[in-house]
């Protein structure tokens, strides 16, 4: 069938397939290698270079300053968590909800010593949080070993001292609010090392908390007391342990809470003991005299002891610690 018209040949003024261009118009080689021209796209060799891999790259300063930014937020970030989380730990205390109707705080510390504990390895580091130990006692029965160890703790820890009162409570002496002595300037929270929060509390026997989100109250004047001691690091071999740890139940059980004839018992018993050292477990003070001492001051026989008791005694009062203690018993 013949054609209705005829078209010019495209071909006829010379030009090849293969010199048609590729593309509207060349674009610059994105993938090329510092200090090479790039070709244009359009050209024979546009495809192969835009697969070649990259030998080198320069580095965008502006990314790397974005990179940085990042890494500094992500790192405030986690402080901050870690300070929330601090935070909540502090207010979750056993007795978060009480009506106070009367609180005193204190922050009594000495310059640390150059053989001080490392409380972080004692009791665990928890960045962003203050270590918190909250007692709960009963003010008809304060627990005067207690004091005395916080005491000696302040001559070691810079300690965040604290005394609420519970709603329990009806009325606290004014002494027993002011046991850890008056208040004075405060410094920011996280320059101390301790927090030590003392509750007056209608409760049988003298309750604390350490880690109050995993751990169970610790009950007893005498479990309390080791644990406090424990934080000046002293280490002891297993029968000095168990001479101190016997010594303690024998002054809460028998000293304290024991008949005539049981103190009796054990009074004859730490006389022999005093004949042979300065303390009643080796030539250091440790918990067992702490707790032996205020036991026989609470229960008043300090008076009729044997001679060797009332020399130990005395030694005991010389020390700070007692004998501001001794103020309480007035």
């Amino acid at each position: 069938m013949p054609a209705m018209y005829k078209v010019r040949p495209v071909h006829s003024a010379g030009v090849l397939p293969e010199h048609l261009p590729t593309c509207m118009y060349p674009v610059p080689n994105l993938h090329r290698t510092a200090g090479t021209a790039a070709p244009q796209v359009g050209a024979r060799d546009g495809r192969k270079d835009l697969l070649r891999p990259r030998l080198a790259e320069e580095v965008d300063p502006s990314l790397q300053a974005l990179e940085s930014r990042q890494e500094e937020i992500l790192k405030r970030l986690y402080e901050l968590k870690s300070a929330v989380d601090g935070l909540s730990k502090m207010i979750q205390t056993p007795d978060a909800d009480f009506d106070v109707t009367n609180i005193i705080q204190t922050d009594e510390f000495s310059p640390l010593t150059t053989n001080g504990a490392d409380l972080d390895l004692m009791l665990g580091k928890d960045y962003g949080a203050l270590k918190d130990v909250v007692i709960n006692a009963n003010p008809s029965l304060p627990p005067l070993s207690l004091l005395v160890i916080h005491s000696l703790l302040c001559e070691r820890y810079k300690i965040l001292s604290a005394v609420h009162t519970h709603s329990s409570v009806k009325s606290v002496p004014e002494n027993l609010l002011k046991c850890f002595g008056e208040q004075t300037k405060k410094q920011p929270r996280h320059e101390y090392q301790l927090g030590f929060t003392l509750i007056w509390k209608d409760v049988p026997k003298p309750q604390m908390k350490f880690s109050i989100q995993t751990m169970c109250p610790i009950e007893g004047e005498g479990s309390i007391a080791r644990f406090l001691f424990s934080l000046f690091g002293q280490k002891y071999n297993a029968v000095t342990s168990t001479l101190i740890d016997s010594w303690v139940d024998t002054a809460i059980l028998q000293l304290k809470e024991g008949s005539s004839k049981e103190r009796g018992a054990v009074l004859r018993s730490m006389n022999a003991a005093l004949a042979q050292s300065s303390w009643l477990v080796g030539n250091e003070l440790t918990v067992a005299d702490v707790v032996a001492w205020c036991a026989l001051r609470q229960t008043g026989t300090a008076n009729t002891a044997p001679a060797n008791v009332q020399k130990w005694m005395k030694s005991c009062e010389n020390l700070a610690p007692f004998s501001s203690v001794m103020k309480l018993l007035k």
